[in-house]
């Protein structure tokens, strides 16, 4: 079994939306060549089976994003995308049409967390339409992760998800199964891990470097998908490889302390979503 359930690889940290439960990133606007992430592949290689292109930025941004998924399954690679879902009518061709991509999760709170100039029923239509033309060929996952956030549009949202996909709906451990390999999934608005924050006590728990990590944009290893600042550098995949990394003090401190209920760094110890691992 490879150690990892699944690697970030941040192929840009650049988005074509603001969301107001987003909160971006200090670092430099950065979008990953192809020779970069070509010199990731096989690296990555040894350690998952499944790339999730996102940590920051809008995947379906990247004018290179066909040439990343045939690389990905030159190297036998499964990719999963998170997407606001703008951009999906563009792309829904190259999508459909790419044997690498394994999985789709779209972010339908997206709406009304920003001032979008396209209408909702648009928006959504391209959305759902996506799902059904995807349905039995790719996984769906749409997300409703706002609950307690921006959330006044959810209940004519899932009018649309009724009307789209007719069920029966089966609900399970992780959402509810609305069409074949189509998956709903609602989810509470969480405070992403903030330097600024105040400090949570009690006991601490988080998959970071147990079942995930995170490559950002530059090459720069962070222990998990939240990690948008690059607050916690472990090293650069472009300049080290990943078991040295995985060795180093400082990722080693962070895994055993999450093996006995603390947190090495203050980060994590301002993490709202982390909570709910305990």
């Amino acid at each position: 079994m490879k150690r990892f359930r699944k690697i970030y690889v941040e192929i840009s940290n650049k988005c074509n939306l603001s969301c107001r439960f987003c909160p971006g990133t200090r670092r430099e606007p950065r979008a990953m060549d192809e020779a970069a992430f070509c010199q990731l592949l096989p690296k990555l290689q040894p350690y998952t089976d499944y790339l999730y292109f996102h940590l920051m930025g809008e995947p379906l941004c990247h004018p290179k994003l066909g040439s990343f998924l045939k690389m990905a399954q030159t190297f036998g690679f499964r990719v999963i995308l998170t997407t606001n879902g703008t951009l999906i009518r563009r792309n829904q061709e190259l999508l459909l049409s790419s044997p690498a991509l394994h999985k789709i999760q779209i972010s339908l709170h997206a709406f009304e967390a920003n001032d979008l100039t396209v209408p909702f029923e648009e928006y959504l239509n391209d959305c759902l339409s996506f799902g059904q033309a995807a349905e039995g060929k790719k996984i769906v996952v749409y997300r409703l992760w706002n609950n307690g956030g921006a959330d006044r549009k959810n209940q004519e949202i899932m009018g649309y998800l009724h009307a789209a996909f007719p069920g029966p709906w089966v609900p399970g451990k992780q959402g509810t199964a609305i069409g074949n390999r189509v998956f709903l999934e609602p989810g509470d608005q969480f405070d992403w891990p903030d330097l600024e924050a105040p400090e949570r006590t009690g006991r601490f728990f988080c998959y970071g470097l147990r079942d995930q990590l995170g490559i950002l944009a530059d090459g720069t290893v962070v222990p998990c998908c939240l990690d948008h600042n690059g607050d916690i550098p472990l090293g650069n995949l472009f300049q080290e490889d990943l078991n040295t990394i995985l060795e180093s003090p400082r990722a080693k401190a962070l895994y055993n302390g999450f093996t006995n209920g603390t947190a090495s760094e203050p980060l994590c110890r301002r993490c709202g979503y982390a909570s709910r691992f305990v």
